[in-house]
């Protein structure tokens, strides 16, 4: 009994420890400037407002940058799971020479440092011609996402039952019929996290996206949240910063919370064989 209080409360302290930062940032972004320089510190707001947000959203800068975040994470989170799919079950279907190598540099390349890539990704970008725009995001993205995301799904595949798919055959299915209307619906929990967490990934970087632009036009908002200003020399940004802050994370937070249980049934589901 008393073990299992020292557990929860363990628990307790580590899940308010874990989301302190985020009821700080909250509150930051309730809070007017005179709070931000009264010199007297306090968590909760004096007065709450929401002119923090009224001043974000009346930004061209938050704005675009909300808008390159959005379609730049979807574009590459769908290419991700579109190709990672058939990769993942030509891996898991056929018998290759070097199939364990190909996958073990997979996870290597998903593993890679991305500091190491900027400089040349850079000189690369700017003679190509697409640096600073959605194109010269995506492909950086991709290609971290993709041998993460092939990993996972192969793993998933790898669980399916050859014969349903067999029996999908004999029953006068093509092989495109079978794994479009068999094999893709079993594995949708995989598909799922795994698109789940390639958006995350994309939504959240920070290197390239400060890195691989210079304007407005792909800046995506982790980056932008850099370059916000007060009103002027003598004003913090904080307010300004935590209101963006918030506005992009909640819905993240959201959709974790109303997809909790299809991400971890995602994750889970290609470890037990059987």
């Amino acid at each position: 009994m008393k073990r299992s209080r020292w557990w929860t409360g363990a628990g307790i302290a580590i899940v308010g420890y874990s989301l302190f930062p985020l009821a700080w940032m909250i509150s930051l972004a309730f809070k007017p400037p005179s709070d931000i320089a009264s010199g007297r510190p306090q968590f909760l707001p004096t007065s709450p407002t929401f002119g923090n947000f009224a001043k974000v959203f009346g930004q061209s800068l938050f704005t675009r940058a909300l808008l390159n975040s959005v379609g730049i994470a979807l574009i590459a989170s769908l290419l991700a799971v579109v190709v990672a799919t058939f990769a993942a079950y030509a891996i898991a279907r056929l018998e290759f020479p070097g199939k364990r190598l190909l996958l073990s540099l997979a996870l290597v390349i998903a593993m890679f440092p991305q500091a190491t890539l900027v400089g040349p990704l850079f000189d690369m970008w700017r003679t190509l011609g697409i640096y600073d725009t959605w194109i010269g995001l995506i492909i950086p993205y991709l290609t971290f996402a993709l041998p993460l995301s092939i990993w996972t799904l192969s793993a998933f595949f790898g669980q399916i039952p050859w014969e349903l798919e067999q029996a999908a055959q004999m029953d006068g299915a093509t092989p495109w019929q079978a794994f479009r209307k068999v094999v893709v619906p079993l594995a949708a929990p995989g598909v799922f996290t795994t698109a789940i967490l390639t958006f995350f990934f994309c939504w959240n970087d920070f290197l390239f996206a400060i890195a691989l632009t210079s304007t407005n036009n792909a800046r995506t908002v982790p980056a932008a949240l850099s370059f916000f200003q007060g009103a002027s020399f003598f004003e913090s940004p904080v307010p300004s910063v935590m209101a963006a802050s918030v506005t992009v994370t909640i819905p993240v937070v959201a959709l974790v919370l109303m997809f909790q249980r299809r991400i971890v049934a995602g994750l889970t589901a290609g470890a037990v064989k059987g």
